[in-house]
C-alpha cells in the first residue's frame, strides 16, 4: 500500500457532543471546581440579602411600635422625649444634622482627595509617590474613637481663627454667622469627617486614575498636549465613575460616623440658622449617646430613626449606581 495514501486518508468522525454537554458549554461550567464556585458566589450573594431583608425587617417592626406610640409628627417634631406621657420624638434635627454636616464633609474632601490622588500618580517622582500613598492607607486604618479626641483636643480649640474669619467675611449671609462660644458646631464636625474619609476617597480615586489607559495619554502627548490636558481629556473622562463610587464611600462613613461626631458636638434638639453655632445632631451620634440608658420605648425610638438613617444609605448608594450606569461609556471596560 502506498505510503501517501494511507497519510491522506479522512479522520475517523467526531460524535457530536451530547445535549448535557452543550448546555455546561453554553453556561460556561465545564469542570467539578467551576459548578462549586458558581454555587458558592451564587450562595453569597443570595446570603447577603437575606441578611439586608432580616435587618430591615428588625428595623421595621421595632420602628412601626415607636412610631404607633408617638404623639407627635416622627418626621417633623423637634423633641426627643420618648419616655414621656404620652412620648413625644422626632427626627427632624437629626436628619438636619446628618445631611449637613456630611455635605459640608464631601465639599471639602472630594476636591482634595481627587488633587491628591492626581499628584501622587501623574506628577509626584516615584520616590515620593509611594511614601505619600503608604501615609494615606495608614490613615484610613486609624479608629474613629482617634480622631474624635483629637477633634475635640486638637482642632476644635483651635478653629476660633478659622470662624473669626468666615464671620468677618461672610457673616452677613446668616450661615456663617459667629457669635462666639465653643466651636463644637456642625460645621467642626464637616471638617473632622472630611479629614476622616479624605483617605478613602483618594485610596480608591488613585488607583482608578492609575489603571487609565496609557495609550490615549501618549496619544495625546504626542498631539502636543500639556500634562493638564492629557489629564483633562484622558484620565479624569476615564476614572470619573470611580471617583463617584469612592465618593460614594466616604459618603457612606460621613453618614454613619459614631464615636468621633459624638466627642466634637454639642448637642442640641435645635435647628440653628448658622453652621457655625453649638448644637444639631446626628443619627449615629444621637443613637450613641442614649442607647445605653434608653428604657425599652426609648430603644424603639432610637431602632425608629436607624431605619431613616438606613434608608437614607440605601437612596444614597441607589443613586450613585444610577450616575455611574448613565456614564457607562467612561468606564474601564469600554476605554
Amino acid at each position: 500500500m502506498d505510503i501517501s495514501t494511507k497519510n491522506d486518508a479522512a479522520p475517523p468522525p467526531v460524535s457530536p457532543p451530547s445535549e448535557a454537554e452543550q448546555k455546561r458549554a453554553a453556561r460556561g461550567v465545564t469542570r467539578p471546581g467551576d459548578r462549586v464556585f458558581l454555587g458558592l458566589s451564587r450562595g453569597s450573594g443570595i446570603f447577603l440579602l437575606v441578611i439586608m431583608a432580616a435587618i430591615a425587617a428588625f428595623l421595621t417592626y421595632r420602628s412601626v411600635i415607636a412610631i404607633s406610640k408617638d404623639e407627635s409628627n416622627f418626621l417633623t417634631t423637634f423633641e426627643w422625649n420618648p419616655t414621656a406621657v404620652p412620648p413625644s420624638f422626632g427626627i427632624a434635627v437629626l436628619v438636619y444634622g446628618t445631611v449637613v454636616s456630611s455635605i459640608i464633609a464631601m465639599v471639602i474632601a472630594v476636591p482634595i482627595a481627587v488633587g491628591i490622588a492626581l499628584f501622587i500618580t501623574h506628577y509626584a517622582p516615584r520616590r515620593l509617590g509611594g511614601p505619600l500613598s503608604y501615609v494615606i492607607d495608614l490613615l484610613a486604618a486609624v479608629p474613629s474613637i482617634v480622631y474624635g479626641l483629637w477633634g475635640a483636643l486638637v482642632l476644635a480649640p483651635h478653629l476660633g481663627g478659622l470662624y473669626g474669619w468666615l464671620d468677618d467675611y461672610f457673616g452677613w449671609t446668616g450661615i456663617l454667622d459667629w457669635q462666639g462660644g465653643a466651636p463644637r458646631s456642625l460645621f467642626t464636625v464637616g471638617i473632622l469627617l472630611a479629614i476622616m474619609i479624605l483617605p478613602i476617597i483618594t485610596s480608591v480615586s488613585r488607583e482608578v486614575f492609575r489603571q487609565a489607559p496609557q495609550m490615549h495619554q501618549e496619544a495625546a502627548l504626542a498631539l502636543g498636549a500639556t500634562r493638564w490636558e492629557v489629564i483633562r481629556m484622558s484620565v479624569l473622562p476615564f476614572g470619573r465613575s470611580g471617583v463617584i463610587s469612592a465618593s460614594m464611600l466616604g459618603l457612606g462613613r460621613a453618614l454613619g460616623e459614631t464615636m468621633a461626631v459624638a466627642t466634637v458636638l454639642s448637642p442640641s434638639f435645635e435647628i440653628n440658622a448658622s453652621l457655625l453655632d453649638p448644637g444639631g445632631g446626628t443619627f449615629a451620634q444621637n443613637i450613641a449617646s442614649k442607647f445605653s440608658e434608653a428604657s425599652e420605648m426609648g430603644r424603639d425610638a432610637l431602632i425608629a430613626s436607624g431605619l431613616v438613617l438606613f434608608v437614607i444609605t440605601l437612596l444614597v448608594n441607589g443613586g450613585a449606581r444610577m450616575i455611574i450606569a448613565r456614564r457607562a461609556e467612561y468606564s474601564g471596560a469600554n476605554a
